[in-house]
């Protein structure tokens, strides 16, 4: 029949749910966000009252003892302390990222407060880079927390 829009109402309807379907989705097949398991014990030494030392010795591999140590050193002016703090809380930070499915990039949402001990560790490593002048590093930094997520607050 001519000028039957059956079929073209079917097409439409069908991109309508397909377009539905994928709200929130990324459609340019980007990497899905990284979500690291929250350090509970770390949390619950910090609670207890435990000291930053104390507690980065016990726990190691935990970006965010080593944040801890960073933000401590720099608060009381001890600027490389911090860097160096940063640095392997950094590095313990990646190789968590690593082992839960990063791949080198995609987002890693600081919303998501397991997430929040490496990106602490990198914000502080920027900003110790900063401050004695490494420029290379600090804007590196930059564009690094910008690419795990460019919501991350800035203090």
């Amino acid at each position: 029949m001519p000028g039957d829009l059956r079929p073209a109402f079917l097409f439409v309807g069908a991109h309508w749910h397909s377009c539905l379907m994928n709200i929130g989705k990324d459609l340019l097949g980007g990497p899905p966000p990284t979500l690291l398991p929250l350090d509970t014990e770390v949390v619950a030494a910090f609670a207890a009252g435990d000291s930053h030392e104390v507690v980065a010795a016990a726990f190691p591999s935990s970006s965010l003892a080593w944040a801890a140590m960073s933000d401590e050193a720099w608060a009381h002016g001890r600027v490389i302390e911090s860097y160096a703090f940063a640095r392997v809380g950094y590095h313990r930070g990646l190789d968590a990222l690593r082992r839960n499915g990063w791949k080198g990039h995609g987002p890693v949402p600081w919303s998501h407060e397991g997430n929040q001990g490496f990106l602490r560790c990198l914000k502080a490593l920027g900003r110790a880079a900063t401050a004695i002048d490494e420029t290379a590093e600090s804007v590196r930094i930059e564009a690094f927390l910008i690419d795990c997520d460019p919501s991350i607050p800035r203090d």
